[in-house]
């Protein structure tokens, strides 16, 4: 039995969709984040030394890292599901997007999320303008601008097929559900992104995301 070490608004949410596209069987540990730091509880760190979601233990096997989780079922149990043949063009940049959804896509949007709460985090009166300032700066000149070039290549990533690699779902979109969903909470999706948003609807209309959504619980991710 594959167990998913569960943490809510997290990563983990895709390891549960992927689980289910494949028809694997599964348990749940939950864990909860600490309602004023969002981080994770220590309890995570008896099972993983860094004390990060998701992690799955599979008999005496536990693995960390969305990516590698990925790549792990997919051998182990996907018996050809959701990657393209490594005879087809579309394996290597399926393979990319496994990469790049933690590698190039979440920096920017984690450092987002941080200036973002460093701009409303208590602090006395006479500091609050300085680091105020400072956040803006670094949002306005450097994040999002990263932000929004990222937000232009996956548009552009979508317009021949609707997925991000092949001509149907696959690992790479569950890997990318992430960011995109991250961006979708943090930024938005205005009508300049259209094949974001059909992408997005797509993703959330499938029975497999509905039945991972339903038994992974509370998802609503930080903005």
């Amino acid at each position: 039995m594959i167990t998913v070490h569960h943490l809510n608004n997290s990563r983990s949410q895709r390891i549960l969709w992927l689980l289910e596209e494949l028809e694997l069987p599964y348990e749940i540990v939950r864990y909860e984040r600490d309602a004023e730091t969002m981080l994770a509880p220590q309890s995570l760190k008896d099972v993983h030394p860094l004390g990060k979601s998701p992690v799955i233990t599979d008999g005496e096997t536990t693995i960390a890292e969305s990516g590698t989780i990925v790549e792990y079922l997919l051998e182990k149990y996907g018996l050809g599901r959701l990657m393209p043949g490594k005879d087809s063009a579309d394996y290597w940049q399926a393979r990319f997007w496994l990469h790049y959804a933690e590698g190039s896509a979440m920096p920017p949007l984690l450092m987002k999320l941080v200036f973002n709460r460093v701009k409303e985090a208590d602090m006395p009166f006479f500091v609050k303008p300085v680091a105020k300032g400072i956040a803006d700066k670094v949002l306005s000149n450097f994040v999002n601008p990263q932000v929004k070039n990222h937000m232009a290549y996956w548009e552009d990533s979508l317009a021949a097929t609707g997925w991000f690699a092949g001509t149907e779902l696959s690992a790479a979109d569950i890997m990318m559900s992430f960011p995109v969903e991250a961006v979708a909470a943090r930024t938005g999706l205005g009508s300049d992104h259209p094949n974001l948003k059909a992408w997005l609807e797509k993703v959330h209309g499938r029975d497999t995301y509905k039945a991972a959504l339903e038994k992974g619980g509370e998802y609503a991710l930080m903005s």
